[in-house]
């Protein structure tokens, strides 16, 4: 395909995602399964240039027109001369040729976001907002029970792979320009090994917050497809038990592929159906770890549809599913045990809000310093620089990962 052809394709997933909003995944899947003449290269070009689009939707001369945020992010993003912005809209199978009124449009100064979320959102100005339209790196989880930082990186130095900031087991992979596919991580020998895992660092560094787990019991409570297990596993050195439990048997599904490759064998899965199994494990667990359901605004670089189909209703149902799954989680940590809190959200609302109100209806859990866990020493030190307020913030304008909070609680001990 050549470049006409390439812009109109983006502008028709726009379109598609202005009349409907959904995953942008799903809408290019769809456009991908109509037009089987497109090669790999000419998806990877259209998806980037369609999220890219998404970065700065409602930046681009402050109204959603697909057109004009394509043509915007061609000019002010990917820095295309004008003559070929012009040919790759006039020319054979392209959009049709620009008007004058969207050859002058501008974009806004500071990056906008959805209008009900202003409110909500911290320390709202040009650097932090700037930081979300920004395209996020690869980053790897080096798998300890297979492979040290050191031999994963020098097996992954193909796709250029650097050591991560801030994680001691991660291995971080710079994005490619936005027209270009993404590195093949899941092709090289080192993934089928099992020697790294994709893994954001915030990620990565929710599960080495909890500290050293030698031997405890701990109950993951919201697996999903296991990330967070895997890396729970490789900390604990595959000692004690791991019970990866979902509510979801679609989510929780890939953890089984996941655990096989990387030679975890403290991890029981335990299937949503089997509610006898979660059941013995009430008031026996050292650690709880809560990955709960949230609006995802952490994770906005990547995914920056998720921006735009956030509504206030979709926020409420996921703040009702958090004090949800914080009372139904509680009933398993053991008296003096920890109830390990996180999202992958920004908002107060899902965080901090959400833990005041669990207290306020129980008396048995305290709040605790976030990184009380951990041993003094080089991780906690640059963590420590992310504690607000019983909280652990990560954020991609400060520690340059996706956004997550993390808060810790203890049970009263009897």
């Amino acid at each position: 395909m050549r470049d006409p052809g390439r812009v109109a394709a983006a502008i028709d997933i726009l379109t598609a995602f202005n009349e409907r909003p959904a995953p942008l995944s799903v809408l290019v899947s769809d456009w991908g399964r109509r037009s089987r003449f497109a090669g790999s290269k000419d998806r990877a070009f259209i998806r980037g240039l369609a999220l890219d689009g998404l970065r700065r939707w409602r930046s681009f001369g402050g109204h959603q027109s697909p057109r004009q945020a394509i043509y915007l992010t061609l000019r002010e993003v990917w820095k295309w001369e004008l003559t070929r912005v012009d040919a790759a809209f006039a020319g054979d199978h392209g959009p049709g040729w620009l008007t004058t009124e969207e050859q002058a449009a501008k974009v806004l100064d500071v990056p906008d976001l959805p209008a009900f979320t202003e409110a909500l959102f911290p320390d709202r100005d040009a650097h932090v907002l700037q930081s979300l339209t920004e395209r996020a790196p690869v980053d790897l989880r080096a798998n300890s029970l297979k492979a040290s930082q050191e031999k994963a990186l020098k097996a992954c130095a193909s796709l250029g792979a650097q050591t991560a900031p801030l994680s001691p087991v991660g291995l971080r992979i710079p994005p490619p320009p936005s027209a270009e596919k993404g590195p093949g991580v899941t092709v090289i020998p080192a993934y089928g090994k099992g020697w790294v895992e994709v893994q954001d660092e915030g990620s990565q560094l929710t599960v080495l917050a909890v500290g050293p787990l030698d031997g405890a019991q701990v109950l993951d409570f919201c697996a999903g497809g296991g990330g967070k297990s895997l890396a729970l596993a490789a900390q604990m050195g595959n000692t004690g038990q791991i019970h990866a439990y979902d509510a979801s048997p679609e989510r929780l599904a890939p953890i089984h592929e996941r655990l096989r490759r990387s030679g975890a064998r403290n991890v029981q899965v335990v299937a949503p159906s089997d509610k006898e199994r979660l059941e013995i494990l009430a008031g026996r667990m050292d650690l709880v770890f809560v990955d709960a359901p949230c609006s995802g605004s952490g994770t906005w670089r990547r995914h920056p549809d998720a921006k735009w189909r956030l509504t206030p209703e979709h926020l409420q149902a996921r703040q009702n599913e958090q004090d949800a799954v914080l009372d139904q989680a509680a009933q398993y940590v053991r008296p003096g045990g920890t109830l390990f809190y996180v999202t992958c959200s920004l908002f107060t609302h899902e965080n901090q809000e959400r833990v005041e109100s669990f207290l306020t209806r129980t008396q048995d859990f305290t709040i605790d310093d976030p990184l009380a866990g951990l041993v003094e020493g080089d991780l906690k030190t640059s963590l420590t620089a992310f504690r607000h307020n019983h909280a652990m913030r990560l954020t991609p304008w400060a520690s340059n990962t996706d956004g997550f909070t993390v808060m810790r609680l203890l049970r009263k001990a009897r």
